[in-house]
């Protein structure tokens, strides 16, 4: 590991220099900052870059290294949070023009943990507005690192692109209906949503108080399981294990339909086949009433996005970008009767999908069925329907499932997700770390080398 690709480096390479004394946290903070000022400006990941603050925390951590103190694996690491997250003198906005000059007094749960595990904050990422499936033209669509003409996804686009870029090891995200997997997914990164409650999310700005979850995206499962551990508070323990005779589900209905795109059925195929040359047992599994996912997300989603923002909607609707307001319009629509009757739906589906986990260890499908488009398409349409369909039952049921990166179609990567019982985050995490490994190459894009955000320093 050379200085010049040590922003691509693994955060226990990292650490390991800082320990050995021949790498400091001020010198990478030092090169993520000077990385996000050359390559934001095509990316978009970044609102606010907190250069001054970072470099007093990286100089903090540099001291209590040399001193013997020592906070942990992300210890004088950069890092970024989704900003929705509340930065105590840092401003917050949502991305939206309505939170524009925002500074709140106090920090988030995770601010705190994340300061108190020694990480470096760089900055507060890009995000579709409120989190809710729009770009507001105030700050702007995040770029997808290996495309710039394409989206990141969303909600957590600027997170997942500010880790595939190389402008920082971790981030932050928040997923209501995929938008940490939809991203980590489109940029070829690692995105856990963690088990419902898991993380917390007091300071964060909800969305949907009974969907939102919150959790780590990094590059590897290795480094998203050392940010979890810093976010909760608690060791997982995510070493790759030995897959001979490990039993996975594969839910075929997940595996088609007419909005699977070929490239992305074919490097999921792949996947599968990978495991089973490697001794896993696949098998196929069925979730009684998949279909009825799409119709019960909304009916929770929408109304309880609307009651959060019912007041601002009345006194300044015309400061949303419309898209936002047309949904938060549309969540008063949604009648008692639906929302109940949705609510029940989530019951059932955790009920089933603990059935069909009952003989495997994890289920496997395809994160989304495309690679990245050229824009986020709308929550409550047909496309965003389509896009959230194999990550919206992770958060109806709660159940964690991580998105890695299983290889490329067309040059674009294509995220594989891996979903096991609630409490068994440390499990998903493992597993993803040993695909990750058995994987190797065809998680790499076909020459010219050069499309890799990772062997490149100009977008």
């Amino acid at each position: 590991m050379t200085d010049s690709n040590v922003l691509f480096a693994s955060i226990p390479q990292v650490g390991a220099r800082y320990r050995a004394g021949t790498l400091s946290p001020v010198e990478v903070t030092r090169a993520a900052l000077a990385r996000i000022q050359e390559l934001d400006p095509g990316l978009n990941a970044f609102i606010t870059v907190t250069a001054d603050l970072a470099l007093a925390q990286a100089a903090r951590a540099e001291a209590e290294l040399r001193a013997g103190t020592d906070r942990g694996p992300l210890h004088g690491i950069p890092v970024a949070l989704k900003d929705l997250v509340d930065t105590a003198g840092v401003r917050t906005t949502c991305g939206s023009r309505l939170r524009s000059g925002h500074v709140p007094d106090h920090d988030a749960a995770v601010t705190v943990r994340l300061r108190e595990a020694g990480a470096v904050l760089l900055g507060k990422t890009n995000l579709l507005e409120f989190a809710y499936g729009a770009v507001h033209p105030d700050y702007g669509q995040t770029n997808n690192p290996w495309d710039l003409s394409r989206t990141s996804g969303g909600s957590s686009g600027g997170s997942a692109a500010a880790v595939a870029a190389g402008l920082c090891f971790a981030a932050f995200g928040t997923d209501t209906g995929g938008s940490i997997r939809i991203p980590a997914a489109y940029c070829g990164v690692t995105g856990l949503k963690p088990t419902a409650g898991l993380v917390p999310l007091g300071g964060v700005f909800p969305l949907s108080w009974s969907l939102d979850h919150g959790g780590p995206l990094a590059r590897s499962s290795g480094d998203a399981a050392l940010m979890l551990a810093a976010l909760t508070g608690q060791p997982v323990n995510a070493a790759p294990r030995d897959l001979r005779g490990v039993r996975f589900g594969v839910l075929e209905e997940h595996t088609r339909g007419p909005e699977m795109q070929p490239g992305v059925a074919e490097v999921f195929g792949r996947a599968c086949d990978a495991l089973r040359g490697a001794g896993a047992v696949l098998v196929e599994v069925q979730v009684p009433d998949l279909d009825l996912v799409d119709a019960a997300l909304l009916p929770v989603l929408l109304p309880e996005a609307s009651a959060v923002h019912a007041a601002w909607l009345r006194e300044s609707p015309e400061a949303y970008a419309p898209a936002t307001r047309r949904q938060l319009e549309l969540g008063f629509t949604v009648g008692g009767v639906a929302h109940v009757r949705a609510q029940q739906f989530r019951h059932r589906l955790a009920r089933d999908f603990l059935a069909a986990l009952s003989g495997v260890e994890a289920m496997l499908t395809p994160t989304v069925p495309w690679v990245a488009p050229h824009e986020d398409p709308a929550v409550a349409g047909d496309q965003g329907s389509a896009e959230a369909r194999r990550t919206a039952p992770a958060n109806l049921t709660g159940f964690p499932a991580l998105s890695l990166n299983a290889g490329f179609s067309a040059g674009l990567p294509v995220g594989l997700q891996v979903t096991t019982r609630p409490g068994e985050d440390a499990l998903a995490l493992s597993l993803g770390a040993s695909l990750e490994a058995l994987l190797g190459e065809n998680r790499i894009p076909p020459p010219p080398a050069g499309t890799r955000p990772g062997e490149r320093t100009t977008l």
